[in-house]
């Protein structure tokens, strides 16, 4: 009889047999942005190796599932966890695996007599009545199970993430197949070709060996033909335009959540939900730190040493900004709320940071350079002073 092939959860994910549930977590989000089929159109290896790690997943970020995994070696739907831990409580080391009713426990090269486990106050009988009452569980339906969740990166002109608007993009998702309508099949059967029609497998635990149902066919012996649209996955890939709204004030890194636009679920589950990770572009005058907006002006030497006013370019405009007497190069003034708009404070708004660059004159005649010679002899005084002070 066929025995069913046991898969290294951990190896398939690359971490330990002592990781954490974040360390499992991250290390599927890794793995399952490099081989997502959204990332390898038309790749099977790549859909495949989805497949294990999702599996992998499924199992070690299941607190039950991962124990009895860790305990026997490999997980079926068919084990009751309250039966495996009382064998275990009884002396077994591992956690049993459940079959469908009626199906044989091979006890072969085992002694379960009363003199076999003196002092154990029922002796093996008990032990066997606890696989009994195990393996004589129906198999349960599974149940609906929900889709997975998107992620992809929306690169967003530098105009929109502040004033708003709306963002265009196509995704690739999968979708509910129109042809079985999610029951992965068509109708008609042919022979399982897991346990060859018998509706059994054979499964190893540490020492002992013993039939289980199969796991694929449910013990019926038998597969219903695949539908031919979803190849039996009820869900097919489709890619759609969508479009969604982008608030002002939308920052660079912002995540976008939009619910049940994500992958569809099975036998019934809810959709997953999508992410939009937001990248916004750059201005050749304007840089944006958070609802700031920082900006270098150029002013002219008279314009620094006596002040006024100046003009200087804003996201809304042109505006008025007071340069005080005396002012450096380098010197930053702020222009309260002529930021942009707070995405996450309704009403807020941030500041303009101008920053002064001096602009040194370019003289073009004798009168201008007897001038500032004139202006050098009548304020004497050393710049390079303070410094000379400190050496």
């Amino acid at each position: 009889m066929p025995a069913t092939q046991h898969k290294d959860y951990y190896a398939t994910l690359g971490i330990r047999k002592t990781a954490s549930a974040e360390e499992i977590r991250k290390a599927f989000r890794k793995l399952a942005r490099k081989y997502h089929p959204d990332v390898n159109p038309g790749d099977k290896k790549a859909e495949e190796k989805f497949k294990e790690i999702s599996e992998a997943n499924d199992i070690l970020s299941d607190e039950k599932k991962r124990r009895i995994y860790d305990q026997f070696g490999f997980y079926s739907d068919q084990i009751d966890p309250a039966a495996a831990e009382a064998a275990a409580r009884a002396g077994q080391g591992g956690y049993p695996q459940g079959g469908g009713r009626g199906v044989p426990f091979d006890f072969g090269g085992f002694d379960f007599s009363e003199e076999a486990a003196p002092g154990t106050g029922g002796g093996w009988g008990s032990f066997r009545d606890i696989f009994s009452g195990m393996f004589s569980r129906e198999r349960q339906p599974r149940g609906p199970q929900p889709g997975t969740d998107l992620e992809y990166q929306v690169n967003v002109d530098f105009w929109t993430a502040i004033r708003g608007g709306t963002a265009r993009l196509e995704i690739q998702r999968q979708e509910v197949c129109p042809a079985c309508h999610g029951r992965t099949s068509t109708g008609g059967s042919q022979a399982c070709p897991e346990c060859h029609g018998t509706g059994q497998v054979t499964q190893m635990g540490g020492r002992m060996k013993f039939n289980i149902q199969c796991p694929r066919c449910g013990g019926t012996g038998k597969l219903q033909n695949a539908c031919p649209t979803c190849h039996g996955e009820g869900t097919v890939f489709r890619t759609e335009p969508l479009e969604f709204r982008i608030k002002p004030g939308t920052r660079d890194g912002q995540r976008i959540r939009l619910a049940g636009k994500g992958n569809a679920g099975v036998n019934g589950g809810g959709a997953g939900d999508l992410y939009l990770i937001i990248r916004t572009g750059s201005h050749p005058v304007f840089t944006r730190q958070g609802d700031d907006i920082l900006i270098t002006v150029p002013v002219t030497v008279s314009e620094a040493a006596l002040g006024g006013r100046i003009e200087v370019p804003t996201i809304d405009g042109r505006a008025q900004l007071r340069i005080p007497p005396g002012t450096q190069s380098g010197q930053r003034l702020r222009m309260r709320e002529r930021g942009v708009p707070s995405a996450p404070r309704e009403g807020a708004r941030g500041d303009e940071i101008v920053t002064v660059e001096v602009a040194v004159p370019h003289l073009r005649d004798e009168r201008s350079r007897e001038i500032l010679r004139e202006l050098a002899k009548l304020n004497p005084e050393d710049p390079r002073e303070a410094i000379w002070a400190k050496v």
